[in-house]
């Protein structure tokens, strides 16, 4: 077989990879919890190729969906193993894909004798494993897990080609920075995940997951000022407020684990409803009042004009756009709602992927647009 010619991008991102993980693991000693092996530059390298060129291939007319992780047998449990070790070959990968594609299953990546080699696929990944993801054709996501006791990947770069995008794990710490951005980056400790912002997560990452686009409008369960920015009756109203999701997060949040499949049905329920024309209106407790709904100014507020936009990429600058340059009239739309109703918030999801959550900035007194697609993948 022909040898693939090197990805650059590869080449680019290993080292800036190897120093997150390195940096990671210094902070994270004398804690609790097993850290995984640390690899090194060229082992990342290989791993990032080979998942790269992959991506490209298919098997029978289907794209490859592949997670592998760097860890030896020994570092994990009940994991399936081989009899003969398969070398890193992307068209090895791309034949055994099919086997591995549902999620949360990981192809382990190990050096041995003859160099790195797929040992066998498992579920159960400790720390900072490092795992690289084949997203789409070209896509690559680098991330590991915040913890041993929660299933939530921290992301830590996003390949498409030859851009690479390393996270800024500084991006938490700017002014206003929303709960949900702060989730994804990693910030937050494992407890606060598993609580009331990992609904605002998981609805996120369906809603981008369904292709349609949508919007989806957080309001507070106290007080109705927000229906000024709504036009009168919401098309689909709910009557009563449909109560699944709420009651199903507290369960969460007492940890009833038999419910946890049960509130990622319901998520998958409520964000399904994005794709409808108009928006979805959430309580801050959520409850779902209605979708469908058209945004419309508030009388006597002025037109946005203006928003803050910002990516939590190394690199990235804040920049201040018109909010149709963001996406069209449903970012206009939804940065209106915001310039109107300073306690509410808006997800927006583009049929391209693209993800903007809008929040009122008390430091900068105006909207500002967090674009976070390179965390949701």
């Amino acid at each position: 077989m022909e040898p693939e010619a090197a990805y650059p991008a590869a080449r680019i991102v290993s080292p800036k990879v190897h120093a997150y993980f390195s940096r990671q693991r210094d902070e994270a000693r004398g804690g609790n919890g097993h850290l995984a092996t640390l690899p090194d530059v060229p082992t990342i390298q290989a791993i990032v190729d080979a998942a790269f060129w992959a991506s490209l291939r298919r098997e029978e007319g289907f794209i490859p969906k592949i997670s592998l992780a760097f860890l030896s047998p020994g570092e994990t449990h009940s994991a399936l193993l081989f009899e003969r070790p398969l070398p890193l070959d992307p068209g090895i990968l791309t034949k055994i894909a099919p086997a591995v594609e549902r999620p949360g299953i990981h192809l382990g990546v190990s050096r041995g004798p003859a160099g790195l080699a797929v040992w066998g696929a498992t579920r159960a990944i400790p720390s900072l494993c490092c795992v690289v993801e084949v997203a789409a054709p070209g896509l690559i996501v680098i991330k590991h897990h915040s913890s041993e006791t929660t299933g939530k990947f921290v992301n830590v770069a996003v390949l498409e080609g030859d851009q690479v995008k390393m996270v800024d794990e500084r991006a938490a710490a700017i002014p206003d920075c929303p709960a949900l951005l702060t989730a994804l980056l990693g910030s937050e400790s494992p407890a606060s995940w598993v609580h009331s912002v990992n609904v605002l997560v998981q609805l996120a990452v369906s809603m981008r997951a369904h292709g349609r686009g949508g919007s989806l409008l957080v309001v507070p369960a106290l007080g109705d000022a927000w229906r000024e920015s709504i036009v009168s009756p919401i098309p689909y109203a709910v009557s009563p407020p449909f109560s699944d999701l709420a009651e199903l997060a507290r369960a969460d949040e007492r940890g009833d684990e038999g419910e946890t499949n049960r509130l990622s049905r319901t998520v998958d329920v409520v964000a399904g409803l994005t794709a409808v024309d108009g928006a979805v209106v959430l309580t801050d407790q959520y409850d779902v009042l209605g979708f469908g709904a058209k945004i419309t100014r508030r009388k006597s507020h002025p037109l946005v004009e203006q928003v803050i936009v910002t990516e939590p990429i190394e690199g990235g600058e804040a920049v201040l756009v018109h909010p149709e340059k963001l996406g069209g009239t449903r970012h206009l739309s939804a940065a209106q709602f915001v310039e109107d109703q300073h306690d509410c918030a808006a997800l927006v999801a583009s049929q391209d992927g693209r993800f903007t959550v809008f929040e009122w900035s008390s430091c900068e007194s105006m909207v500002h647009a967090h674009r976070i697609e390179a965390l949701l993948l």
